[in-house]
């Protein structure tokens, strides 16, 4: 069997990898995921760099073309394969909202959400306590958000329109481990919020995608909530 013309390189429990993944399979694209380990220090060898020289996953090659940063790819991957995830119904005006939706995802919603998600799941796992107060100075900025989201949502059905996007896909990866801490009721108490996120967790490219992130990020260790 060839390769595949399509390699991924980073560890699949990273939320960005998995926003680059979950492109893919929404797109039906065969890849490659090039196994990596971040505590043996892959990420910082001379070969990677020459990939990304911040040293960070995912990378992606496709072909002569090698990407980085987990939004560029994703953007990359559906303009190429699935373009309709990126411009909705096709007007310019359609894509123009998948556009800002996406911006809030990035620069409103991802900050508070993984402040939480890397307090409740992630510091104990490494060995650390969490830190409240840092939970307790996100959790208000994070219910700020997904108001906007709840009003945004009572208008149309998923966050640029009536079609489902990269907007809401991207919300997956990091969604994922928040929906595993005690906060999730953040989500859950907002009706039109709890119902797009139910609709997106059971799409099969999420449901795929879920299988290679494990709550314990692949430590084998217990989260204690």
């Amino acid at each position: 069997m060839a390769p595949a013309a399509v390699k991924v390189y980073g560890w699949a429990m990273s939320p960005f990898v998995a926003r680059a993944l979950l492109c893919l399979e929404e797109a039906g694209v065969e890849y490659e995921l090039v196994p990596m380990s971040r505590q043996a220090g892959d990420h910082l060898q001379p070969d990677f760099l020459a990939r990304n020289p911040f040293a960070q996953v995912p990378v992606l090659e496709d072909g002569d073309l090698t990407l980085f940063e987990s939004r560029a790819i994703a953007r990359h991957v559906l303009r190429k394969h699935k373009p309709e995830l990126l411009v909705g119904d096709g007007s310019p005006e359609a894509a123009a909202m998948v556009d800002v939706w996406l911006e809030v995802e990035a620069h409103q919603h991802h900050a508070p959400t993984a402040a939480i998600m890397v307090q409740c799941i992630l510091a104990p796992l490494l060995g650390g306590a969490r830190d409240q107060a840092v939970i307790d100075e996100n959790v208000p900025k994070l219910k700020k958000v997904l108001e906007v989201y709840e009003a945004r949502l009572s208008k149309t059905k998923y966050l640029a329109g009536e079609s489902v996007s990269l907007a809401d896909l991207s919300h997956f990866p990091m969604l994922r481990y928040f929906m595993e801490t005690e906060y999730k009721a953040l989500v859950e108490e907002l009706p039109h919020v709890k119902a797009w996120w139910e609709e997106l967790k059971v799409r099969p490219a999420a449901r795929k995608v879920k299988e290679f992130m494990p709550v314990d990020f692949g430590l084998g260790k217990k989260v204690d909530q």
